[in-house]
């Protein structure tokens, strides 16, 4: 059997094989945060697919916490419904869930919105950004309870796992950086203090609530002087002491201009996931332009991850596990009703 193809477990979850659909925003929600009739397609599709773990799109633990104004949201329990609804057909084609609980920060774009951040530092000077408010510590506290509140809904809501989201620039990632960070208190400065919050935050979240914790980091923001791998190590150490089961590894993100882009092409930020996976115990997740069933069985025969996360991939083609499945003569993993289309 294929490693792509064999079980495994992230915390006291079993996985019925390596593929992640990793969370992508769609942009198909309204004002109003709920699930459409696109998501429920959208997500049900790739567990018809054979998709073993689906992480649901960023989704906002506030209005003002939304990237834009047509995010999902978990910010009321009059949202709770719907995901469980759709969860319980998921569940049916034996894929499990997470939803990454979010917030956008200084990257909100929502009209009538004012985007809070670490510091009153803008993304861009240029539209749909807008000049932040820096929070309080009161506004920290805050934040902290909407997380756990989001986490609480989506455990209600029937999910398997919840996903932190602390990458791509968003507010948990603008902590993190000395770039977008220059609070002088317990939340600003050395990387101990930058890392606090997203540290509290997951310690709430094992604490209070009973389901595997993964954690979305960006390994490297591509600055000269701002978050790199080895800061990135630290934060993942310190999140497996609290009991956080998997690091997502994605990177870039937080900064309009960077010094050291690199090149985006297949397996580009694979290498970052395996220094990151030589240094904890717990899963790692790698992503980015993840495109066949051999580059994935390669990342995991190379130990660079644990798990496979085709995003594009899986938005072109939502049968995309069916094809690896035949690829590596391993009919029995394709649903009965699909089978005739890959002999």
């Amino acid at each position: 059997m294929s490693l792509l193809f064999q079980e495994a477990k992230i915390g006291n979850m079993t996985l019925k094989n390596r593929i992640v659909m990793p969370p992508m925003c769609m942009y198909s929600s309204d004002n109003s945060g709920e699930l459409k009739t696109f998501h429920k397609g959208h997500y049900l599709a790739r567990a018809i697919g054979g998709v073993g773990f689906i992480i649901f799109e960023a989704t906002a633990i506030e209005p003002k916490g939304r990237i834009s104004a047509n995010d999902l949201g978990l910010w009321h329990d009059s949202l709770i419904k719907a995901h469980k609804k759709l969860n319980k057909k998921i569940h049916s084609f034996g894929a499990k869930t997470a939803i990454q609980i979010a917030h956008a920060g200084r990257k909100c774009t929502v009209e009538d919105e004012t985007p809070i951040a670490p510091s009153a530092i803008a993304f861009s000077e240029n539209k749909p950004f807008k000049m932040p408010k820096a929070v309080t510590l009161e506004d920290i506290k805050n934040i902290k309870e909407l997380f756990v509140k989001a986490a609480l809904r989506a455990k209600k809501a029937d999910f398997d796992a919840i996903e932190l989201h602390a990458a791509h620039g968003y507010l948990l990632c603008e902590f993190l950086s000395p770039l977008s960070n220059n609070r002088d208190d317990i939340y600003g400065g050395s990387l101990e203090n930058r890392c606090r919050l997203v540290l509290e935050i997951a310690k709430e979240l094992k604490e209070k609530v009973d389901l595997p914790l993964l954690v979305r980091i960006s390994a490297d923001e591509w600055m000269n002087e701002g978050w790199n791998i080895s800061d990135s190590i630290y934060l993942s150490k310190e999140l497996e002491k609290l009991g956080v089961d998997a690091i997502h590894v994605s990177s870039g993100g937080n900064q309009e201009k960077t010094d050291k882009t690199p090149k985006i092409e297949p397996l580009y930020q694979s290498d970052w996931a395996k220094q990151i996976k030589k240094e904890i115990k717990i899963p790692v997740i790698a992503v980015g332009l993840i495109t066949t069933a051999k580059e994935g069985e390669k990342l995991l025969e190379e130990k660079y991850c644990d798990f496979v996360a085709y995003g594009r991939e899986l938005l072109r083609s939502p049968n995309f596990a069916f094809y690896a499945a035949s690829e590596f003569k391993e009919k029995d993993k394709i649903i009965l009703s699909y089978q005739r289309a890959f002999i």
